[in-house]
């Protein structure tokens, strides 16, 4: 990966947007001045902004229907990694990455470790998979696995999340991320209070094996694999189950779980109020949990999550201290080009809420002046903080243009020899 976007690669690539970068960005500080705003401090910001990326969105996505590989495709965590070195190289906004198991289970962590850290990538959170079986599983988690009638499937399921822990140790992870798909499709077919029951129940001992350092994730979805009824199915029975647990344990924001119409800016301030908030997987969706690229349907939207988020920043907001990640299914575009989109996508909204003007939008809040109150975070969204973006990646010993660096580097196409195609479609997402 360095022989592609080395130190003289970036520089000559940079050097091109140079003059138009230093001009934008001084008729930005200019504008920011005279709102009392300081253009590097705000650029500062963008430099210590962070977002992991998802081992397995570096793969093509798809539906239940139908994957189309594409060129070069990773095929195990360390391709995966190279892969993510890149995103990190052009943005220098993703120096995580979010590993799930068993999907990049091998042998030799530590190993793997090594190598993340010879890229200069380290890990986020820890992911489980218990919705679908693996090869050479006993019990199967057709019809539920933490939540599942049989106890000895539940445990099956409780003893792979303390696995992904001991990996996580492994890898220097903080965190473990449980979503579960269990459901049901019928009426009847499942008692909903013995679900949630068995759910706590086996819940509380992986809570119980977490390192003293360590948080608990708990992610919800509405819908899907099951279409009558979710175990954890909304942020409310997320949170309520996070209390349940304990103090390690914390709600996790997908902006794809959530019902349509639903106030998610209003759901993490709630959840900050009450020191809950985990973090958040990063995408966006059209019709359901479509796990679109961040900022490509809803920009505005996500930056209302930010404001919230920055607000508590400056607020102090007691134990305030979200994780970032993406999580998105890239089916008909290179996943690079997508995940560096959206890392940029969420950075800008991040940006965007700095340059919101808190003492007045209080001020309108406080005597009841809505329209002023809407036009302030208006005034903050509609200003192009691209030159910014572009000067805190410079800065940083990145890309000034991410998207177009890559391209001219030809990356998949020099690399493909190393990876061969893999041939036909199947079915189901990375």
């Amino acid at each position: 990966m360095n022989d592609f976007f080395n130190k003289d690669f970036l520089e000559k690539h940079n050097q091109q947007f140079q003059n138009a970068i230093d001009d934008e960005y001084e008729a930005l500080g200019r504008k920011l001045a005279r709102q009392n705003i300081k253009i590097d401090d705000v650029t500062a910001a963008a430099q210590n902004f962070s977002i992991a990326v998802p081992s397995w969105g570096v793969g093509t996505g798809g539906t239940r229907f139908a994957r189309f590989p594409g060129l070069a495709e990773p095929r195990n965590i360390m391709e995966k990694l190279e892969d993510c070195a890149v995103i990190n190289t052009l943005t220098r906004a993703t120096p995580e990455v979010s590993p799930h198991f068993p999907w990049d289970r091998v042998d030799d962590l530590a190993e793997v470790r090594e190598r993340a850290s010879g890229h200069g990538l380290s890990f986020a959170s820890v992911n489980s998979n218990t919705f679908q079986d693996q090869d050479g599983q006993p019990l199967s988690y057709k019809f539920g696995s933490l939540t599942h009638a049989d106890e000895a499937t539940r445990q099956q399921a409780i003893a792979h999340n303390l696995d992904c822990i001991e990996y996580g140790k492994i890898l220097d992870a903080k965190s473990l991320t449980v979503w579960i798909a269990d459901g049901s499709n019928y009426p009847g077919q499942q008692n909903f209070t013995h679900a949630l029951e068995n759910y706590l129940e086996s819940m509380h001992q992986i809570y119980g094996q977490l390192p003293d350092d360590w948080r608990l994730f708990i992610e919800h979805k509405m819908f899907e694999p099951a279409f009558y009824s979710t175990v954890i199915q909304d942020w409310g029975t997320s949170v309520l189950c996070a209390m349940e647990l304990g103090d390690k344990a914390f709600s996790l924001v997908d902006l794809g779980h959530h019902a349509p119409n639903v106030n998610i800016e209003m759901i993490v301030a709630r959840l900050i109020q009450f020191n809950k908030l985990a973090g958040f997987h990063f995408n966006d969706s059209k019709y359901g949990d479509d796990d679109l690229d961040s900022g490509s349907i809803h920009p505005y939207q996500q930056f209302l999550v930010f404001n919230e988020l920055v607000d508590a920043e400056h607020r102090g907001a007691a134990g305030f201290d979200p994780a970032y990640m993406l999580d998105q299914s890239h089916n008909v575009t290179d996943p690079i080009e997508s995940l560096m989109n959206s890392a940029i996508s969420v950075q800008r909204s991040y940006v965007q809420a700095l340059l919101v003007d808190r003492d007045a939008l209080l001020d309108c809040q406080q005597n009841c002046d809505p329209l002023m109150a809407s036009n302030i975070l208006k005034a903050a969204f509609e200003t192009d903080v691209s030159s910014i973006l572009a000067k805190a990646r410079v800065l940083s010993g990145g890309a000034a243009d991410p998207l177009s660096c890559y391209r001219d580097a030809a990356y998949r196409t020099n690399i493909a020899a190393d990876r061969p195609a893999v041939t036909g479609s199947g079915s189901g997402i990375v």
